[in-house]
Order: structure tokens, then C-alpha cells, then sequence
């Protein structure tokens, strides 16, 4: 990629001068501040950010036009020039480039889907409000939530998973955040029987979806569990009714091939009453605007995720925006028609706030899996907060059965991973040995090893290099080829026809069935498993070790946490707490006391107009 380097090392692509010099060219105006403002928004954008803060990048030495650098003029001047060019317009323009009243310079495309989502959360979330009448069906609803969520649960303070499930059932937008082991799952089995069992009329028609076919494999999973648990008394007549299968949200709406646009859309709406979307942390803003303008007027949106998890690798931190502003605090008249159908207290906020989108954010607070002794709970808790002192000092105490911090010791590093990955893919590679498919699925997920990084020599592409090298040398897998028995691959590349998705993992094992054969299988949303002629697989790469970014959705009984020998923009706070909860039981860190307290210490800064929009200051 042919790329220009500033004195700033602020790097261009290809792509982004292309595009700077079409709209000089479209507009006729070659001034260097047009030109550069429109590279500057594909390169913002390019970063997954929505939009430019053109302020921020007022004084700013450029690359030369000629023989001179640019300085970027000051921001009136410059935005007064944007003004005057025929390409640029102002909210509600249809022009290549908006530029709003704060500076923020979008592509138009990305103010289309930040405008569209914006209005659909507002309009959801504070205009419309509950829109049925539920008084003569308050004594069904109260019965059914105290089946559900029986009143002794031994947990201190409100239940808030009984909270989201009637804020579910009163609003048409609820979102439900959460770390993992909290419930929200759970939460969503328990609001699918309470909808269904308290309908007044026809059953709601309900749609589980997620953003990868691996998150949808896992929300369907959890539904099915959860449905055996739920006390009859409260799901007997409606049992069947509740959805176990889930989808991805490109097939929900119709991808269609080589193609932006879904088959469902503004002008053909899904025939769906209830739409529940898990790991909604990862949905781009692109995407979740696509979903929301294919979603009809009656159909109730329950998003399901972990605002504090890294944002989808796309533009966008729609769910991190959502949920700017303070959770569980509630208007009265709206906490007061909680408090009356559960009987549960909750906090309220000041009167200036009003009935709006508070009332449809709800975060649950217990969690089930990492109690007050784990520590991957107070270690995550500590790099949620940002707390680099506390984080630090946990690791140090070395006093937690479940997690571990291994300082790199120069040299060490090959006899270290050696080590871990023969005994973290032992079970799976006997499991692959005896021709058990069913049992080597299950055992590849307990071990995997997660980077930072996907290129260069702490990145995904050289340690799965590294780990096939280090496990031929220990005689567990076949030396010296491209497809062997138990390779593990990850698909990077949507394949509709084919339906195999960007983040579906698949092993290559020996298939009786073709004498003997090498196939790739994948286990399908519906839990089959089917296989495919290795070369006919998409675009795909090994996965011994993943991308932090990859692994979200998934979860694994012990986790390998390998950081970078080097401070990368990449080394946050979000992607250290989502590679630590990506662990059930173990998970142990390799990396310098010095990235550690630098990747806490930093967090994910996307601009959009998302926030501003849904959480204006007054």
C-alpha cells in the first residue's frame, strides 16, 4: 500500500489521497484545506472513527502539495472554506461530505447511518414510551415475574435481571449491559417466557441474532440451557414458543453477495414483533443502523453486551455511546411502575432528567461466575475501572488460583509457550488423534492463546506459526504440511453460498466417510456439524492463537494473554479486560509491568456525533 508519511507519522493511504483528490476534482477547488480535510476523514474513518473533530487538527503540519508542508489554518477559516465548496454540505444535505455545527466532518454515508440510528434510539427511548395499556394484565405479570425471579436469590441489593426483564417488557428499546458471568443471557431466556406467557393476544414473533455465527452459536446454546432450567409453572404453556435458534444479523437481514445493501431494509421490514441482539458491543455503527431501519414500528429492540468490551472492529462504538451516560438510575414516574410490578427498589435520578433513555438502560450488576475470591474478577474489575495501582498490585500479590502474570524473561519466551500450548492443546489434539469430532470441538475450547496484535512477531500470524512449529516438535502434529489432522482454522471472510461467516472456526480431521479423507468441519448455528473440501474453503487462517478482537463472543476454560514486547496504539484498557474475561477458569498474562499500567491507563477514543446526539450537555 502506497502510503505518505508526515513529520507527526500521521499516515496516509492510498485511499484516502484517491478520495482527496475526487473531491478536488468534483468540486473544482484544489485549496490545499479542501484536500486535506477530505483525506483526513477517510483516514479518520479508515481508524473506525464516524467522523473528523475538525478542531482538533487545526495547526497541524501536513504533507507538501509542491514544495511546501501545510499548516491546517485555524478552525473558523477552515471551516468558512469547507462552507464555500460545492462538496460539502450541512446535515440534511446530500452532498459527498456534512460537516455539522461542532466541527465534526463526516462522510455522507456515515452521517446517514449515525443520523438514522440516532433518531431511532430517540424516538424508541423517549418519545414513544410503553405503548400498551398493561393494567388488566398487571396480576398475570406480577405472577409470571415471581416464578421467574423467585425472591430469596441471596444477592444484596435490587435484582436486576428481574428490572431488565420488565423494562423489556414495558419499553420498545432496552438495553441490557453486563460483564460476562452476569446473566444476560439468562435475562434474555427469562424476558422471551415472560413476553410470551403475558401477551395479550397472538404471541409476539421473536428473533435471536448476533453479530458472528460464533456468538450466535453461543447465544443459542445458552437459550437451550437456560429453557431447561426455567420453572414449568411459568413456561408450561409457552415452553415450545421460546426460540433456541439464532442467526447472524447480515442473515437475519438478507446479505446479499458482493453487496452493501440487505434484502431487508426501510422499504421491506422484517415480520418480527421482538428482535434480541447479543454481544451488541460488536455490531458497527454501519451495521446496527442497517438493522434498526429494517426493524417495523411495532418491534420491540433488546440489545444485549458489555459496554466496557472492545468496540466492533468497524467504525463505530454504538454501544459504548448508548451507554455514556449513568446506569440503573431511573426517572420516578418510570422506577415507580417497576417498583410495582416486581417490588423491587431501585435508585432514581434528579427530576432535570426526565423520562428518556435511562429508562431503557439497565446494567446487571451481580456476577455469577467470578465471585468476591476470583481473580479474574477483581483483576477485571480493576482494568474496567482504569485502576492501574489496583490491577498491579492484585497480579503482585500472586494470592488467586485462577490467573497468573508472567514477566518475559529475555530468551524465555519459546521454552515458555512450548510449554503451555503441548499441555493447553493436549486434550484436543488426543481428541483429534481418536477420531472423536464431537469431542475434539468441545476440547478446543478449553485453551486458546490471544494477541494484541495480528501481524509482525507478537501478532497472531507468527506465534501460530510458532505453536505449529513447537507442536511438531513435540510429535502432536504432522510436520511439514499445509493441511494435517487437527489443524484448527478461523474463516476471515464471508462465504454466503457456502454459509460460512468471518469469525467461524472449523478443524481439519480425517473424514470415514470419503475413505478416510481430510475435510474441514464446522459445527452450523444448529449445533451439526458439516464438512467441506479443505481447498474450498474462503479466505482463512490458523487458530492456535487469535486476535483479542477475533475472540470476542467465544469463551475458553484458560486463556494465554501474550502483550507485545512494545507500547502499540492497539494496547488498551478495553482489550486487556475482554481478553481477561475471556477465560472460565484461568487466564495468565505474559507481558512488562510498564505495558500493563500503560494499556490500563488508555482507553478507546472513537469520535462520532453518537453521543452528543443521544446524551446532549445541557
Amino acid at each position: 500500500m502506497v502510503t505518505i508519511l508526515s513529520y507527526e507519522s500521521v499516515v496516509f493511504a492510498a485511499l484516502d489521497l484517491h478520495f482527496a483528490r475526487f473531491i478536488t476534482r468534483l468540486s473544482r477547488d484544489v485549496r490545499p484545506e479542501i484536500f486535506w480535510a477530505a483525506a483526513l476523514v477517510s483516514r479518520s474513518t479508515g481508524e473506525g472513527n464516524i467522523c473528523l473533530n475538525l478542531p482538533l487538527w487545526t495547526g497541524r503540519e501536513l504533507p507538501a502539495i509542491g514544495e511546501t508542508t501545510f499548516i491546517t489554518p485555524p478552525f473558523t477559516a477552515w471551516r468558512q472554506a469547507l462552507l464555500e465548496n460545492s462538496a460539502v454540505g450541512q446535515p440534511g444535505d446530500y452532498r459527498p461530505l456534512i460537516l455539522d455545527d461542532k466541527g465534526r466532518l463526516y462522510l455522507y454515508r456515515y452521517w446517514d447511518y449515525e443520523e438514522s440510528l440516532a433518531s431511532f434510539l430517540l424516538e424508541r427511548g423517549c418519545g414513544r414510551g410503553a405503548t400498551e395499556d398493561l393494567v388488566a394484565r398487571r396480576t398475570v405479570i406480577r405472577e409470571k415475574l415471581h416464578l421467574l425471579f423467585p425472591t430469596e436469590t441471596g444477592v444484596p441489593g435490587p435484582d436486576w435481571q428481574k428490572l431488565a426483564a420488565t423494562m423489556a417488557l414495558l419499553q420498545p428499546l432496552t438495553i441490557i449491559s453486563g460483564s460476562p458471568g452476569t446473566g444476560k443471557t439468562t435475562t434474555a431466556t427469562k424476558i422471551m417466557a415472560l413476553l410470551l406467557a403475558t401477551a395479550a393476544a397472538k404471541r409476539p414473533t421473536i428473533a435471536l441474532t448476533a453479530p458472528t455465527g460464533k456468538a450466535a452459536v453461543r447465544l443459542q446454546e445458552a437459550v437451550r440451557k437456560t429453557k431447561l432450567l426455567l420453572p414449568s409453572a411459568a413456561t408450561a404453556p409457552v415452553q415450545d414458543a421460546i426460540p433456541e435458534q439464532a442467526t447472524t444479523i447480515h442473515r437475519l437481514l438478507g446479505a446479499r453477495p458482493d453487496s452493501t445493501y440487505f434484502h431487508h431494509d426501510r422499504k421491506n421490514p422484517l415480520s418480527l414483533d421482538v428482535v434480541i441482539v447479543d454481544e451488541a458491543s460488536m455490531v458497527d455503527l454501519p451495521l446496527m443502523s442497517k438493522l434498526v431501519q429494517a426493524l417495523p414500528n411495532r418491534a420491540k429492540l433488546i440489545l444485549l453486551g458489555d459496554h466496557d468490551q472492545l468496540t466492533s472492529v468497524e467504525a463505530g462504538a454504538v454501544l459504548g455511546d448508548i451507554c455514556a451516560a449513568p446506569l440503573n438510575v431511573f426517572s420516578r414516574p418510570f422506577l415507580d411502575r417497576l417498583e410495582d410490578l416486581t417490588g423491587e427498589t431501585g435508585p432514581a435520578g434528579p427530576d432535570a432528567i426526565g423520562a428518556g433513555m435511562q429508562d431503557c438502560l439497565i446494567e446487571l450488576r451481580h456476577n455469577y461466575r467470578f465471585g468476591g475470591g476470583s481473580g479474574i474478577g477483581q483483576v477485571s474489575a480493576a482494568v474496567r475501572a482504569g485502576d492501574t495501582t489496583a490491577t498491579l498490585t492484585l497480579l503482585k500479590s500472586e494470592s488467586f488460583a485462577d490467573i497468573g502474570w508472567c514477566r518475559p524473561d529475555p530468551g524465555g519466551f519459546l521454552p515458555f509457550l512450548r510449554k503451555r500450548a503441548t499441555a493447553g492443546f493436549h486434550d484436543y489434539l488426543q481428541a483429534v488423534a481418536a477420531g472423536d469430532a464431537e469431542s475434539a470441538f468441545a476440547c478446543f475450547e478449553g485453551f486458546r492463546v490471544l494477541c494484541a496484535l495480528r501481524r509482525g512477531p507478537w501478532g497472531t500470524e507468527s506465534l501460530n506459526s510458532a505453536i505449529e512449529r513447537l507442536l511438531q516438535a513435540e510429535g502432536q502434529i504432522e510436520p511439514g504440511r499445509r493441511w494435517y489432522q487437527g489443524r484448527p482454522v478461523m474463516i476471515t471472510r464471508n462465504d454466503y453460498t457456502q454459509r460460512l461467516f468471518n469469525g467461524d472456526v472449523g478443524l481439519i480431521l480425517h473424514d470415514p466417510a470419503v475413505g478416510n479423507e481430510l475435510r474441514a468441519f464446522f459445527r452450523d448455528a444448529a449445533g451439526k456439524v458439516r464438512s467441506f473440501l479443505p481447498f474450498r474453503l474462503p479466505e482463512h487462517e490458523t487458530a492456535y492463537a487469535l486476535t483479542v478482537h477475533k475472540s470476542q463472543g467465544s469463551e475458553f476454560d484458560s486463556v494465554l494473554l501474550l502483550l507485545p514486547d512494545q507500547d502499540v496504539p492497539l494496547l488498551t484498557r478495553e482489550l486487556i479486560y475482554t481478553g481477561l474475561t475471556r477465560a472460565r477458569n484461568f487466564v495468565e498474562i505474559w507481558g512488562t509491568e510498564e505495558l500493563l499500567r500503560t494499556a490500563v491507563g488508555r482507553r478507546i477514543s472513537r469520535t462520532s456525533g453518537l453521543r452528543d446526539a443521544l446524551w446532549p450537555v445541557p
